[in-house]
Protein backbone atom coordinates (compact mmCIF):
# COMPACT_ATOMS: atom_id res chain seq x y z
CA UNK A 1 0.00 0.00 0.00
CA UNK A 2 1.08 3.25 -0.78
CA UNK A 3 2.01 5.98 2.03
CA UNK A 4 2.31 9.04 0.69
CA UNK A 5 3.44 10.56 -2.75
CA UNK A 6 5.60 13.87 -3.27
CA UNK A 7 5.26 16.53 -5.97
CA UNK A 8 7.62 18.71 -7.44
CA UNK A 9 6.30 22.48 -8.11
CA UNK A 10 7.74 25.37 -9.97
CA UNK A 11 5.23 27.60 -7.73
CA UNK A 12 4.79 26.53 -4.83
CA UNK A 13 2.01 29.15 -3.87
CA UNK A 14 0.25 28.91 -7.09
CA UNK A 15 0.04 24.84 -6.75
CA UNK A 16 -1.13 24.59 -3.23
CA UNK A 17 -3.83 27.24 -4.49
CA UNK A 18 -4.59 24.67 -7.53
CA UNK A 19 -3.98 21.53 -5.14
CA UNK A 20 -6.35 23.17 -2.32
CA UNK A 21 -9.31 23.54 -5.02
CA UNK A 22 -8.77 20.32 -6.79
CA UNK A 23 -8.30 17.83 -3.57
CA UNK A 24 -11.42 19.16 -1.81
CA UNK A 25 -13.82 17.23 -3.64
CA UNK A 26 -11.98 14.30 -2.45
CA UNK A 27 -11.96 15.22 0.70
CA UNK A 28 -8.32 16.24 1.35
CA UNK A 29 -7.18 19.41 3.14
CA UNK A 30 -4.21 21.71 3.73
CA UNK A 31 -2.39 19.80 6.90
CA UNK A 32 0.87 21.07 6.77
CA UNK A 33 2.67 23.96 5.34
CA UNK A 34 6.76 24.75 5.47
CA UNK A 35 8.85 26.92 3.78
CA UNK A 36 9.28 24.67 0.69
CA UNK A 37 6.58 21.87 1.15
CA UNK A 38 2.66 21.72 1.70
CA UNK A 39 1.29 18.21 3.12
CA UNK A 40 -2.47 17.81 2.30
CA UNK A 41 -4.77 14.63 3.12
CA UNK A 42 -7.72 13.53 5.26
CA UNK A 43 -6.07 13.19 8.59
CA UNK A 44 -2.29 12.84 7.63
CA UNK A 45 -0.20 14.11 4.69
CA UNK A 46 -0.90 12.08 2.17
CA UNK A 47 0.15 14.71 -1.40
CA UNK A 48 3.17 16.18 -0.63
CA UNK A 49 4.52 19.90 -2.71
CA UNK A 50 7.83 20.19 -2.72
CA UNK A 51 8.62 23.63 -4.22
CA UNK A 52 11.60 23.16 -7.13
CA UNK A 53 11.58 26.58 -8.52
CA UNK A 54 14.41 25.17 -11.24
CA UNK A 55 12.24 22.16 -12.44
CA UNK A 56 11.09 21.80 -16.29
CA UNK A 57 7.58 21.27 -17.13
CA UNK A 58 6.65 17.56 -17.68
CA UNK A 59 6.57 16.99 -20.99
CA UNK A 60 3.40 15.71 -23.10
CA UNK A 61 3.22 12.37 -21.98
CA UNK A 62 5.72 10.32 -19.77
CA UNK A 63 3.30 7.55 -19.32
CA UNK A 64 3.08 8.44 -15.19
CA UNK A 65 -0.04 9.77 -13.58
CA UNK A 66 -1.34 9.61 -10.12
CA UNK A 67 -4.58 8.13 -9.39
CA UNK A 68 -6.64 9.44 -6.04
CA UNK A 69 -9.83 7.62 -4.85
CA UNK A 70 -12.74 9.83 -5.31
CA UNK A 71 -15.89 8.78 -3.00
CA UNK A 72 -18.57 8.86 -6.09
CA UNK A 73 -19.03 10.55 -9.98
CA UNK A 74 -19.86 13.57 -8.34
CA UNK A 75 -16.76 13.52 -6.32
CA UNK A 76 -14.83 13.42 -10.12
CA UNK A 77 -16.98 15.91 -11.80
CA UNK A 78 -15.61 18.17 -9.48
CA UNK A 79 -12.23 17.23 -9.19
CA UNK A 80 -12.11 18.30 -12.75
CA UNK A 81 -14.01 21.37 -12.91
CA UNK A 82 -12.04 22.20 -9.89
CA UNK A 83 -8.36 21.52 -12.05
CA UNK A 84 -10.05 23.58 -14.82
CA UNK A 85 -11.40 26.83 -13.28
CA UNK A 86 -7.62 26.82 -11.28
CA UNK A 87 -5.73 26.62 -14.48
CA UNK A 88 -5.16 23.02 -14.94
CA UNK A 89 -5.90 21.35 -18.37
CA UNK A 90 -8.41 18.66 -19.16
CA UNK A 91 -6.21 15.36 -20.05
CA UNK A 92 -9.38 12.75 -19.96
CA UNK A 93 -12.77 14.28 -19.07
CA UNK A 94 -14.96 12.82 -16.68
CA UNK A 95 -16.60 9.30 -17.68
CA UNK A 96 -16.63 5.38 -17.45
CA UNK A 97 -13.22 3.67 -17.95
CA UNK A 98 -12.62 -0.37 -18.53
CA UNK A 99 -9.80 -1.26 -16.12
CA UNK A 100 -8.21 -4.81 -16.55
CA UNK A 101 -10.63 -6.22 -14.06
CA UNK A 102 -13.51 -3.75 -14.12
CA UNK A 103 -15.29 -0.44 -15.27
CA UNK A 104 -14.83 2.53 -13.40
CA UNK A 105 -15.22 6.34 -13.86
CA UNK A 106 -12.46 8.77 -13.60
CA UNK A 107 -11.04 11.90 -15.27
CA UNK A 108 -7.88 13.20 -15.66
CA UNK A 109 -6.33 16.56 -15.32
CA UNK A 110 -3.19 17.94 -15.69
CA UNK A 111 -1.36 19.88 -12.73
CA UNK A 112 0.63 23.55 -13.42
CA UNK A 113 3.83 21.58 -13.93
CA UNK A 114 2.28 19.05 -16.14
CA UNK A 115 1.75 16.12 -13.79
CA UNK A 116 -0.90 13.97 -14.84
CA UNK A 117 -3.45 13.54 -11.98
CA UNK A 118 -6.36 11.21 -12.35
CA UNK A 119 -8.99 10.95 -9.51
CA UNK A 120 -11.70 7.95 -9.58
CA UNK A 121 -14.35 5.73 -8.17
CA UNK A 122 -15.47 2.35 -8.87
CA UNK A 123 -18.76 0.74 -8.66
CA UNK A 124 -19.13 -1.00 -5.15
CA UNK A 125 -18.93 -4.88 -5.42
CA UNK A 126 -21.73 -7.10 -6.10
CA UNK A 127 -22.08 -10.77 -4.57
Amino acid sequence: MIDHLSLSVRDLAASAAFYEAVLAPLGYRRLVEREATIGFGKRYPEVWLNHRPNRTPEPGDTGLHICLRARDQVSVQAFHQAALDHGGCDDGPPGPRQAAMTGYYAAFVRDLDGNKIEAATFPPETT
